[in-house]
């Protein structure tokens, strides 16, 4: 195994999940409600009165937060994103994961930051069931096809 120390990111990575799991807990403790973002989106389709301007801020705030920190980190500071699929493949990619969700009863980070936090016997199993199944996918593209 080789590692692309080029694109290896601990720290950035470190941050990353310390600012997640901080909102976590906020989100919990101030809002009463788990941090999964397919549950937030979820609960737009169909929209409840009175529900539903709280899950549209925090879906602009979630896109307007990296373009925010590309206009203001320094030039270079940040890499550009890069995908190796084609356009159907993201699409089919993106439905899968959004019926894995409704499947599961929710996302990665549902069950894997805050089930997981709240020693939620469901979210073991998903979590396991999410990270196995994304280990044998990139085994099997990398490997068999």
């Amino acid at each position: 195994m080789n590692i692309d120390w080029t694109h290896f990111t601990p720290w950035m990575s470190l941050a990353g999940g310390l600012l997640l799991g901080l909102a976590s807990a906020a989100f919990i403790l101030l809002n009463g409600r788990i941090l999964g973002i397919s549950g937030i989106l979820g609960g737009l389709m169909p929209p409840r009165a009175g529900d539903s301007s709280w899950r549209i801020a925090f879906l602009l705030g979630m896109l307007a937060a990296p373009v925010t920190l590309g206009l203001l980190a320094p030039a270079g500071w940040l890499a550009a994103a890069r995908i190796d699929a084609g356009t159907l493949a993201v699409v089919a990619a993106g439905l899968l994961v959004g019926y894995g969700t409704r499947l599961g009863s929710g996302c990665t980070s549902g069950h894997g930051v805050c089930g997981l936090s709240r020693l939620s016997p469901r979210s073991l199993v998903a979590t396991g069931t999410f990270m196995a199944a994304g280990f044998a996918m990139v085994y099997a593209l990398r490997h068999l096809f």
